[in-house]
Parts: C-alpha cells; structure tokens; sequence
C-alpha cells in the first residue's frame, strides 16, 4: 500500500518506520526544507517517562516507557542510557519533597552521591532524585539518522512540498501540528538555548527544580548543552523574550557557575501543540490519520502513537485492496 505522510517532525519520522517495518510504500512531505524543521528541532530529547510524571497523567508514564528502546533501534547510536538528575536548592527543598511524592522510579541522593553521578556538581546540591532508567537523545542528530535509514528503506521525502505527486495513496497520516486543520488544538510555546561551556562536562539531563522557572540542562557532547525550556501558552513564534533568555541563563547559572562564561549558540522558540489535557491523541477522518497534540513529550511518545496510526494506515490499504 501507498501512504503519504504530511509532516517531518518527530511524529512524521516515527511513523514512516512503522509503516516501513510493514512494508508500505512511503512518501513524507514537509513545507521546511529538512526534517524537524518545526517544534521538534528545538526538542530536549529526554526520554524521561518518569520524570514527566510530575505534571503528566500517568499514560504519558505508561506509553513513553518503550521509547528509549525504540529510539535505539530506530536511531542506531544515539540514545545515551545514563538516567535523569533531579536537584533543587537548599531554600527549595520543598519542590524536591514534591517532586518525589508526584514521581516514581527514582532513588533519593545525598551531595556524595550526586558528586559521584556528576563530579562537576560536587558540595552544590544536598539532596537529588536519581531516575536511573531513564534516557537522553539528541533530537537533531537522531532524525536525521533515522532519516537516513528510511531512505535506505525505499521511503521518499519531499522537504519543499515539490516534486510529490500527491494522487493515489491509499492512506494519508497528517503530522503538521499546529498547522494541521484538526479542532481543539493551542500552542504552547517554548523558549531554549544551546550554550557551550568548554570543560563543564555532564553526562546526563540535569533538572534544576524552583518554584517558579524549573529548568532542564541536557548535554549535547563537546561542551554543547540545551537548556529549556519555557511554557508560554501562545501560537506565537517569534523571537524568544529578554525575560525568557534571563530565566533560562539565570536558572543555568544556578546550577553550575561555569554556564556565566558559556557562549550563547543558539536562542530558539518551537510552538507545541497541545489539546486541552496535554495528552495526544491519534484520530481518523476517511483515510487521513491525524497525530497531534504531542505537547511536551514528542520524542517520548512518538513511537507509541506511530504504532496506532500505522495500525490504522494498514487496514485502510487492506480493505481498500480487497
């Protein structure tokens, strides 16, 4: 069967090998000229089930804990297994409390131990979580390899929306995200960094808790870090605020002081859609499938959600080739 998938994000990417692993005929479009070229290029690639707890309902736990398997056998050498640090402050020891009470899968850590996981962090934080399942990728470098790897499949792309035929496909799975014409979707807009701090060295996700700017710091390799990321309920995507880059330079600083001399890389804004509860949702109209509304966990649900759509893209070519 023929499938064209709208969308090269994440969720467009997932969904292709799915498809692929059946063997189905796939086109994948995309109006950006590469793939993630929207809200998945400023993703923090946490593979963070547990983690997401805090603040997710516990099927965004359930779905995402496969993921990091999947990404590293769709995304060969690029998902980096060394868990998830929780930290806060002395004077926020209650969000920790917090933390703790919303999450599982997590051990408490005293200053020695986190000095252990992360030299760098040593004498700074008393108390930590340690999520020691838990995974990290680097989302630019995994889609394109996973690109690379569909196209050695037989899949095709057309990252400009030229040279695609776009008649007789049996199925289409539409991935476009805020642009797609599905109902009941807001953007939430997000703000982040990529700093380089040469000699600060971290070997996992790193998140800084505090009431009121919690932030992640997400190693890249070669002293290149992701700090991210803010929620700002907006379709806008426009260039990131001055409040924005002072709170996310600021909650970096607070974590290790090397971050006050780290070059400022990058500033990006990715727009999430989102559905009312913040949980996704794959739906059917004739023979377009829709993913949307992966909010904050595009990398950790993705592959759940391109199962079921594939799942249904292949009963739509079965009983249309009956």
């Amino acid at each position: 069967m023929k499938v064209l998938i709208k969308g090269a994000g994440v969720a467009g990417l997932a969904s292709a090998r799915e498809l692929c692993r059946h063997g189905a005929d796939v086109t994948v479009t995309d109006r950006c000229g590469r793939v993630g070229g929207a809200a998945s290029w400023y993703a923090g690639g946490m593979l963070a089930p547990w983690c997401e707890g805090e603040n997710a309902d516990e099927k965004v736990t359930r779905l995402g804990i496969g993921a990091a398997d999947w990404w590293a056998e769709a995304a060969h050498g690029h998902v980096e297994r060394m868990g998830t640090l929780v930290v806060a402050p002395v004077r926020d020891r209650a969000e920790l409390d917090r933390f703790a009470v919303r999450t599982c899968g997590h051990k408490p850590v005293d200053e020695g131990e986190i000095g252990v996981l992360e030299p760098v962090l040593a004498g700074r934080f008393r108390r930590g979580l340690f999520f020691e399942n838990e995974a990290h990728l680097d989302p630019r470098a995994a889609m394109r390899s996973l690109q690379e790897r569909l196209v050695q499949s037989g899949c095709r792309f057309h990252l400009d929306n030229r040279d695609a035929n776009m008649d007789g496909f049996d199925a289409v799975i539409d991935c476009t995200g805020m642009a797609s014409p599905v109902r009941g979707l807001r953007g939430v807009r997000g703000e982040m960094l990529i700093l380089k701090a040469v000699g600060l060295h971290l070997s996992r996700p790193v998140r800084l808790l505090h009431p009121r700017i919690p932030v992640y710091v997400v190693p890249r390799g070669n002293g290149f870090f992701m700090v991210g990321a803010t929620m700002v309920e907006s379709t806008s995507d426009g260039g990131a605020s001055a409040r924005s880059v002072m709170e996310l330079l600021n909650a970096a600083y607070a974590l290790h002081p090397a971050f006050g001399d780290a070059e400022i890389v990058e500033i990006g804004v990715g727009v999430r859609p989102a559905f009312a509860d913040n949980f996704p949702r794959v739906s059917r109209n004739g023979d377009t499938i829709s993913i949307n509304g992966l909010y904050r966990h595009g990398f950790l649900l993705a592959p759940a959600l391109a199962v079921d759509a594939a799942s249904m893209a292949l009963k739509i070519g079965e009983a249309a080739h009956a």
